[in-house]
């Protein structure tokens, strides 16, 4: 656990990550800061709420993590990444314990002997919660509890957590909201007879009269039916924002769209920054992305893209998350090319391609989108994962954001693979259609403009859209 717990080769490295003139003020990451969880607060106070003092307090965790099949060093892997999300969600990692089993114990997921080697870390160490590797059936939480004697936090739990805190826009956070409550749900749980107790024969209110007054709903069908009332004006929500989102992807359609996609902390904003300047967030730790990017590019042939960049990726991703976010994901759909960042320096770039893999085919038509495998990080990437990774079948290319190797290449990459514009244009366009001179300059490929007496000589390869504007707009002989 030494070796697991020391960081070494896990997603997010010891240190901040380093940055360049592109990542801009980087104002988002000092508001992130200002509201991070901080180490050492007495636990003596007493003029503020149990939120509030949830929200400030270090958490101390214990990890449990377990595998089936496959070398150790898969299974180190993993709980290195589980301890990186840990940290990012705000909490201090004390200790872990690794377990082979052919399958998870029904009971308790581990067995109860090593539930019991458990409850004796937890309270050697001080520990206030425990973090499974994995996604717990209701009832194996409860039983891991009960043996613990502490809070049980599995995977999907602690992921949900994180996008909670990092989610900013109004849909991302209706989109988290929503992910929750559907996690949530077959998971309520009571103590005692809290959750069998009846609401009484006054809960449809004195003014319902007779026939109206009964045993009423048990406290748990109260809450379920609020959840579910909640989840419904959430969907309603998420749906109502669609035709704004439709709006100005139609605006940007003229313009060829790169989608970036690819596994959380690969480096994909520091990617977008360099390439466009957009100074979006960059920080060292996982998720630290949520709501989507799109910024404006210019590329080698002439043509202006627009580069939308997504939230990140992991292994095992709730599928919560996956349907609550299926509006965002859209993106790739209606992209034109897809960079897929990779981050080379990891020990197992291959798992993380397969998993991005694994969310975008539960995306429909996303699979149908040229993608580019961009391998980041090469400036510290080790020779021999290197020489692996350009063994793959997919088109790829190598670059550093920190560094800026490749970039240029990048772009001349990008240039190639973005479908060519399908409607050869010569026409004479009137002195007062400059802007669709411009429009051919900016979305389309201009082979000629030549000024003639009545007007605009244009010879272009442009959108079918934008011919057929530029036919109704043709000067007559």
């Amino acid at each position: 656990m030494d070796r697991v717990l020391s960081r070494a080769g896990t997603a997010v490295a010891a240190g901040e990550t380093a940055r360049t003139d592109y990542d801009g003020d980087q104002f988002d990451r000092d508001q992130r800061a200002g509201s991070s969880r901080v180490a050492g607060l007495s636990t003596e106070l007493e003029d503020i709420s149990e939120v509030e003092y949830r929200q400030l307090r270090l958490e101390k965790v214990v990890l449990v993590g377990m595998w089936s099949r496959g070398p150790s060093q898969d299974a180190e892997i993993s709980l290195r990444e589980l301890a990186a999300l840990a940290e990012t969600a705000g909490s201090e990692v004390l200790d872990g314990i690794l377990q082979r089993l052919p399958h998870p114990d029904p009971a308790t997921y581990i067995g109860k002997g090593k539930a019991i080697e458990l409850r004796d870390i937890v309270k050697a160490t001080g520990a206030d919660t425990v973090i499974v590797n994995d996604e717990l059936q209701p009832s194996q939480r409860r039983a891991l509890e009960d043996v613990v004697k502490v809070k049980v936090v599995d995977r999907t739990a602690l992921i949900l957590d994180i996008f909670a805190q990092h989610a900013k826009s109004k849909e991302g956070k209706a989109q988290v909201e929503l992910a929750q409550l559907e996690y949530l749900l077959p998971r309520l749980r009571g103590w005692g007879d809290s959750m069998s107790r009846q609401a009484g024969g006054q809960v449809g209110g004195a003014a319902a009269g007779m026939g109206s007054r009964g045993p009423g709903e048990t406290k748990i069908e109260l809450d379920r039916r609020h959840i579910h009332t909640r989840m419904a004006l959430l969907r309603r929500q998420i749906k109502e924002m669609a035709p704004a989102r439709k709006v100005r992807r139609e605006n940007r359609l003229a313009v060829p769209n790169v989608a970036i996609v690819g596994y959380t902390n690969a480096g994909k904003s520091s990617i977008l920054n360099r390439l466009t300047g957009a100074g979006v967030l960059v920080q060292n730790s996982l998720f630290a992305t949520l709501d989507p990017t799109v910024r404006k590019a210019h590329i080698p042939d002439g043509r202006d893209i627009t580069i939308s960049d997504t939230v990140g990726f992991v292994k095992n991703l709730p599928h919560q998350l996956v349907a609550a976010f299926a509006s965002t994901l859209e993106e790739v759909t209606h992209a034109d090319l897809v960079l897929h960042i990779v981050d080379a320096s990891h020990p197992d770039p291959e798992g993380q391609i397969l998993a991005v893999h694994e969310v975008l085919a539960d995306v429909p038509g996303a699979n149908e989108v040229p993608e580019l495998l961009v391998f980041n990080k090469v400036d510290v990437a080790a020779p021999d994962v290197l020489l692996r990774l350009r063994g793959r079948r997919e088109p790829s290319i190598e670059v550093s954001a920190l560094t800026g190797e490749g970039l240029e290449e990048l772009m001349v990459k990008v240039s190639e693979m973005l479908p060519r514009p399908p409607v050869r244009v010569d026409v004479v366009l009137p002195f007062t259609r400059g802007d669709l001179v411009s429009e051919a300059h900016t979305a389309g490929e201009v082979v000629s403009e030549t000024h003639a007496d009545d007007g605009y000589h244009l010879v272009a390869d442009v959108s079918e859209s934008l011919a057929v504007r530029i036919g109704e707009a043709v000067v007559a002989p």
